[in-house]
Parts: C-alpha cells; structure tokens; sequence
C-alpha cells in the first residue's frame, strides 16, 4: 500500500456500524468512522466526494439488493463494504447463505473500484457476544478468504483490546462510543496506505476502579428495558430499526464539513 495515496472518493456500505450510531451529534443526527474518515481524505484531495448508503438493522440480503448495484455504479476510488453481523446475531442464522451473499456482493464491488476495504468487525467483551463469537469468526474467515482473492484490504478491528474494552461501547452494547468510531477510522486511515495521526488506537484504554456490584445491576436493569427488550422483539415480529430509512448520503456529492 503506497504512503499518503490520492483517493478522490469514497462509498460507504453496510449498516449501523457505518451509519454511525452512536457518535451522536448535537442536531441528532450521527457522524461515526466513515464521516469522519471523508472529512479527513477531503482534507488532503480537494473536490473530494463521498457517500454513504447504510442503513441500520439491514441483512446481508438487504444491503445486497439496495446498495451493493448502487455503490458499483458510482465507480469510486474506494469502497467499504461492512455487512452480514447483523445475520450473526439472529437466533437463526445461515451461514451458507451469508457466505454466499458476501461474496456476491464483493464479486460485484470489488472491479467497480480501485481499493475495496473490508473489515473483521470489532467484539465487545460480555455474554451476549460470547454466545455469537463462532458465528462472528466464521463470518471474519469468510471476510479473509475475499480479501485474498479480489485485492481487498482488510482491517482487523477484532483483534484490537481497545475496541474490545466495554467502555469503547455506548449504553445499547451494540453500537461504538465516538471514541470507538474515532479509533475505527483511524484504522481505516492507516489501512489506506495514508501516515498515522494515532498510531496507538490499537491501545487498550486506561484502566479505572470498576463500577461497585449494585451500579452494575442498576445499568444491566437499564440495558434490558430500553435496548434488549425492544431489540428482541423486533427480531420476534421481523421488524428492523431500519425499516423505511433512506441511506444516510445516498448521493457522491463534494464533502464538507
């Protein structure tokens, strides 16, 4: 990978994890790594351009047949493509048909551009990503062997101890804290070939006095009410938190920040 390359656009891909949530700004929106990660290359290549067509809660299935045709036709300099968790924390999962879904959609993103970026998303400590972790790593063989076989790079966010720390993580335990997506386009940055501006964002996060015992069952009472309830039921009725949201960016239009 060349040092400091000239990239003149980027796409975006996926779901949640690259709409952003939940770096929440102040007018309610979400920024997360891929905003931040355009505002960065716009910095360095004038008129550069970006979009971002991710949605949360979208399948494999759903990311293949709503964004994959549209990224391709857009022709960028780089595309990221971050899908099939979502697939992985079903209580029902093929993993035959996410393996085959992934590699249509890099079969098909991989020529229309001239870098395509995967990555092995990042795992939070706890039980619930335990019970998911073989499906998880499954899902991250299949991600290496596409890499390998279309010129793809990929960014190993699994293997990072300060994406794993519980604090990386917001209130909902699925969605990266500002400071999670801050080091998660940091990696990407690196991973494009240009020069660090962190190079320890690898780095397991300080160490502090844990919560006491009683704290930590308050927040686990909190957790369940307003985030794992809701989450179990929508999988129970099929529905998705992204259900009739557009893409975040559906257009390649000049970034500004």
């Amino acid at each position: 990978m060349q040092t400091n390359p000239t990239y003149s656009s980027l796409v975006a891909v996926g779901d949640s994890f690259t709409e952003g949530m939940s770096d929440l700004l102040p007018d309610g929106s979400y920024r997360g790594w891929a905003d931040l990660l355009a505002g960065r290359m716009a910095a360095v290549t004038p008129g550069f351009r970006y979009a971002n067509l991710a949605v949360r809660g979208k399948l494999i299935q759903q990311i293949v047949d709503e964004q994959v045709d549209v990224a391709a036709a857009m022709q960028p300099d780089v595309i990221t493509l971050v899908g099939g968790l979502n697939d992985t924390l079903r209580p029902r999962c093929d993993m035959v048909r996410v393996r085959e879904l992934l590699t249509e959609a890099v079969e098909r993103l991989a020529p229309s551009c001239k870098q395509l970026v995967l990555m092995r998303s990042p795992g939070r400590q706890g039980p619930v990503q335990a019970r998911f972790r073989p499906r998880m790593e499954e899902l991250f063989t299949v991600v290496d062997e596409l890499a390998a076989r279309h010129g793809a790079v990929v960014v190993d966010l699994y293997g990072a101890p300060s994406l794993s720390d519980q604090r990386a993580w917001d209130v909902d335990r699925l969605h990266l804290t500002a400071e999670g997506h801050r080091r998660v386009c940091e990696a990407v940055w690196q991973a494009l070939g240009y020069d660090p501006e962190d190079t320890e964002w690898r780095t397991p996060l300080p160490a502090t006095v844990p919560p006491k015992w009683l704290a930590r069952r308050i927040e686990d009472v909190r957790f369940t009410r307003q985030h794992l309830l809701p989450w179990i039921g929508r999988r129970l009725t099929g529905r998705s938190s992204g259900d009739g949201r557009p893409p975040k960016r559906p257009d390649l239009l000049p970034y500004e920040h």
